[in-house]
This record gives structure tokens, C-alpha cells and sequence, in this order.
């Protein structure tokens, strides 16, 4: 019988200067839990991809491949630095099929290529053009949503929400 629970947001090893968690431990641990699928969900890369899936397979675990995305306050062609904020949200994309892998793999490539200012970066425009087959969720504290949250501005939280819900699509937004 499995765990009724699933991590979806997981940094490990391959989550530069913010994750420890070495993937083989990872895997025995949900499979000591008695996890039915583990996510892995680095900051703004996806290097440990190809190892999570095969270990993952190899222990009877279904793997969520991810990624915690640097989304840019604006254009991910801006370059500028505003003291006292930060320049980028946080948004989780899950792979859902085979699309899905190869706009993650697009996304994050365009991070590093055209968006890369201190980190690599989206924006909204290419998450549009390439969401789909991708599930999206409001991340951590770092979020866009939280973040207006937690400024009293719920009105903008539920915009943005709205916004994201249009890029990813009905039952594809969390």
C-alpha cells in the first residue's frame, strides 16, 4: 500500500548553493515511505533530470521530472537591478507527457540563453508560448502570488492567479 502524499517541490544536489539532498538517499527515502511518485524540482535547471528518472524507474517510484523557474518581473530581456527588490518570482513547472520534457527543457534553455541575469530567467511570453504539456503551481513564498499576498494586495494575487491559470490552462494550474 502507498503513502497518500507526494512531494512536488523538491530541491536535491543539482539545485545549485540551495539543495543538499543527494539523490539516491532521496529515492530510498520515498521508498521507505512508501511513495508512489517523488518529484524533483531544482532551481532554475533541470541537470539532474536523466539520474532522478532512471533511479526513480529502477525502485518502482514514478518520477515527476520539474523545475523551480526564475520567472522575471518583466521581460526576461531586461537587465536591470531595482535596490532594495527582487528581480525575479519563483513558479514550479511539473512535466506531464513528452511535450511537456521538451517545453521544460526549451523553457530552461531560454532561461540561461536569452533571460540569464544573475539567474536564469523566463517571462510570461515564452512560458505562453511553451506551456503546454506542463503543470504550473504558485511555489513557495518567493511567488508571485504569495508575494502580492503578503503585501495585503489581493487584488493583484488574484489577477496574477487568473493569468496563470490562462498560460497553463484549466486543471493545469495550482
Amino acid at each position: 500500500m502507498h503513502a497518500d502524499f507526494v512531494h512536488l517541490h523538491v530541491h536535491t544536489q543539482y539545485s545549485l548553493l540551495d539543495g543538499a539532498c543527494l539523490l539516491t538517499r532521496l529515492v530510498d527515502k520515498a521508498v521507505q515511505f512508501k511513495l508512489p511518485a517523488l518529484a524533483m524540482t531544482d532551481h532554475g535547471n533541470i541537470f539532474g533530470a536523466i539520474k532522478f528518472y532512471s533511479l526513480c524507474m529502477k525502485k518502482g517510484i514514478k518520477p515527476i521530472i520539474g523545475c523551480e523557474v526564475y520567472v522575471s518581473r518583466g521581460s526576461r530581456f531586461d537587465k536591470e537591478n531595482k535596490p532594495g527588490s527582487n528581480s525575479n518570482y519563483h513558479l514550479i513547472l511539473l512535466v506531464k507527457n513528452e511535450l511537456g520534457y521538451s517545453n521544460l527543457i526549451r523553457l530552461v534553455s531560454l532561461a540561461n540563453l536569452e533571460g540569464f541575469y544573475y539567474k536564469p530567467r523566463v517571462d510570461k511570453e515564452i512560458l505562453r508560448k511553451y506551456s503546454e504539456g506542463l503543470i504550473g503551481s504558485s511555489a513557495c513564498l518567493k511567488g508571485e502570488i504569495a508575494s502580492y499576498i503578503l503585501l495585503g494586495e489581493m487584488n493583484k494575487a488574484y489577477k496574477c492567479a487568473d493569468e496563470y491559470l490562462s498560460i497553463f490552462g484549466k486543471n493545469n494550474f495550482y
